[in-house]
């Protein structure tokens, strides 16, 4: 589940549903990649095209690619082409581990990744030496020992005990909310973390919480019994980090049962094809957030994908990316700045030493925080911010023009003890 805002985890639950180890699986043996001078120079993409995460994900190559694209028509990294290759993890255990090591023996340079169940095998780019950049959602590798060869395009780096942060609180107190139902999936401890999370940040803000529910099973959609409790304890705030079909199916029945929130907070569904779906008219008036500049408020790196995405992926005037398309052009964008700073012909190892002096980087604008991945392997960003997108008719309007930010509260964590 992602991070809305930097600080919430309720985007990927069914990371957390495939928890057996991989097995069967040897760890590839070989040297880092390197180019030779003039040589094309070859990194992966690590996704979930197919199986219970291609819902999200399978069309995140469309970001990857663009990317590559574009540097190739400026004329690749320092005369070299860059090859791009994808790779289908199948949202599979085994099946991740078989795609990472079939990168690997490609002799890739790097890999991007943008797959829910990365976790799983992050350890054979790490015992290889290869550099790992892309999305933080899957696990807290991105900040755990020792992976210091991966580095989260999106947010830098994780805090393992994953601390309570006052961004979402204080945004649901401002829209009027006093009392905060929140829900998470049971199997899921993103889902859970993010739902206790919000609870945690709501009370700093001053509100209440009417209930907190962390036991709803991974995809459901009945919440009548949720939707009644949540009218008995007088919620007029609602977070709900779940899945699309479940957070449609929560919204519907708050409805059915008189429920009048006065702020509703979805973590995922701020996508293109959502808008004008049967599911469009129960989410009206709620707000979805994104880590990512929304194309809506232009600076030059919005333009930048833009366009790169209407020459290179066929996208349409108007039509913004996914979370998925977001992540993976970052991804890419991240590994092609560390080939750049490695040297006329880089090397794996070369890459890694690159990112880890990298003092400055927003993904030309597309991030709201700057990163320095010199200082902040295994800590949250100083500040932790994103764009709130209120679905209203016609589609997605900001909030704001300004991004909502919030801070860690010292001292919290949402990591169950149990």
């Amino acid at each position: 589940m992602g991070r809305p805002l930097g600080k919430h985890l309720g985007r990927f639950a069914v990371a957390a549903m495939v928890i057996a180890p991989a097995i069967g699986i040897s760890t590839v043996a070989g040297t880092a990649g390197a180019a030779t001078s003039g040589s094309p120079i070859t990194i992966a993409m690590v996704s979930s095209l197919t199986g219970e995460g291609a819902s999200e994900f399978s069309q995140a190559p469309a970001g990857f690619n663009a990317r590559i694209a574009l540097q190739n028509a400026e004329g690749g990294v320092d005369g070299h082409q860059i090859k791009g290759i994808v790779l289908d993890d199948q949202t599979s255990p085994s099946g991740v581990a078989t795609a990472v090591q079939d990168a690997l023996s490609k002799g890739v340079i790097g890999i991007v990744s943008t797959s829910p169940l990365f976790f799983l095998a992050a350890k054979y780019p790490n015992q290889a030496g290869i550099p790992v950049t892309g999305g933080f959602f899957d696990g807290p590798e991105w900040g755990q020992q020792p992976y210091t060869n991966m580095f989260a395009a999106d947010v830098g780096s994780v805090d393992q005990t994953y601390p309570v942060n006052t961004s979402i609180g204080a945004f649901m107190k401002a829209h009027g909310g006093t009392v905060v139902c929140s829900y998470g999936y049971s199997i899921s401890p993103s889902s859970t973390r993010s739902a206790v999370g919000t609870a945690k940040s709501f009370q700093h803000a001053g509100g209440k919480v009417g209930v907190l529910d962390t036991s709803l099973p991974f995809g459901g959609v009945e919440f009548t019994t949720q939707a009644l409790q949540a009218k008995q304890a007088g919620c007029n705030a609602i977070y709900a980090g779940l899945d699309d079909n479940s957070n449609v199916a929560l919204a519907t029945a708050l409805h059915a049962a008189g429920v009048k929130p006065k702020v509703v907070v979805f973590p995922t569904g701020y996508e293109p094809s959502i808008i004008g779906s049967p599911a469009w008219k129960a989410v009206q008036g709620g707000y979805f957030d994104t880590t990512f500049r929304p194309f809506s408020l232009p600076n030059s790196g919005t333009e930048q994908m833009q366009s790169a995405l209407q020459k290179y992926a066929h996208f349409k005037a108007g039509e913004f990316p996914s979370f998925a398309q977001y992540e993976s052009w970052l991804g890419a964008d991240l590994m092609i700045k560390g080939l750049e700073l490695s040297g006329k012909n880089p090397t794996s190892s070369g890459v890694i030493h690159a990112l880890r002096n990298v003092t400055s980087y927003n993904g030309n604008g597309l991030l709201p925080i700057t990163i320095n991945y010199s200082t902040d392997f295994g800590h949250d960003p100083a500040k932790s911010c994103g764009w709130y997108m209120l679905a209203e008719k016609g589609g997605f309007v900001a909030a704001s023009s300004q991004p909502w930010c919030g801070t860690d509260i010292p001292g919290t964590t949402t990591v169950s003890s149990s």
